[in-house]
Parts: C-alpha cells; sequence; structure tokens
C-alpha cells in the first residue's frame, strides 16, 4: 500500500514537472512570435548605454530578459544582463529614472496586474535600436 502512495505521488509530481515544461515552451514561443513581429523588416544598429525617455511609447515586456520600447518609427530593444524573476508579458514596470534618459543598469521592478506589491528590482541592459531597411 505505502509503495503504491510512493508511486503516485511520483506520478503526480512528473505531470507537475510536465505541465510546467509545457507550459514554458508555449510561452517561449510565444516570445519569439512576439520579437520576430515585432522586429520584423529591421535591421539592428550599435548598441548604446542610454536613450532619450521622451517621446517613447512602452515598454513591451517579450519575455524575462527583453524589453521593447518604440520611439516613433525605431524599435528600441533591450537585453536584460540577467532574467528579471516574475517578469512577464502584460506587467507594469516601475523605473528608476535618473535624468533624462533610460540607461543600462537603471533599477525597475515588475507589478502584475492585480497586485499592489512590485517584484524584485532587475537592471536595464543596452538598447539597440532597430530601423527598417
Amino acid at each position: 500500500m505505502r509503495l503504491a502512495i510512493i508511486m503516485s505521488l511520483g506520478a503526480l509530481a512528473l505531470a507537475g514537472c510536465t505541465g510546467n515544461e509545457e507550459f514554458r515552451q508555449t510561452r517561449q514561443a510565444r516570445a519569439e512570435r512576439d520579437l520576430a513581429a515585432a522586429l520584423k523588416g529591421r535591421v539592428p544598429g550599435e548598441p548604446r548605454d542610454c536613450i532619450s525617455n521622451f517621446g517613447l511609447s512602452g515598454p513591451q515586456i517579450i519575455d524575462s530578459r527583453t524589453l521593447l520600447y518604440r520611439e516613433g518609427r525605431r524599435v528600441w530593444r533591450n537585453d536584460l544582463a540577467a532574467d528579471c524573476p516574475g517578469m512577464s508579458p502584460g506587467d507594469m514596470l516601475i523605473v528608476e529614472v535618473h535624468g533624462s534618459q533610460l540607461c543600462r543598469n537603471d533599477r525597475f521592478r515588475a507589478v502584475s496586474p492585480g497586485t499592489r506589491i512590485p517584484g524584485a528590482f532587475c537592471l536595464l541592459g543596452r538598447f539597440t535600436p532597430y530601423e527598417r531597411k
């Protein structure tokens, strides 16, 4: 009887892992699709440490490491140096802005809709401009 319970618990644990892996793969596929659509027909320019925050819209959260900002016809891709735990598409970002620019290593926190407690502090990466060919 005890062996049957242990085996059942093991099977449930594996089923949970399979569900998590499927969720992760689905989420990753969506992120890749969204990023490809946003950058379609654009070529990357030289990465920069800072960009002006005037006239920017966004960010669009692609995944836990990628943000997109839009400035007119230009798209700025920000690749974080590390994953931002808990950040996902649909979240709002609270960015600590110093002056009139967003810069690499500026701190931010993600807040999920319907919650009041922000996530961990994360750091912006370098900004790569993408322009139409």
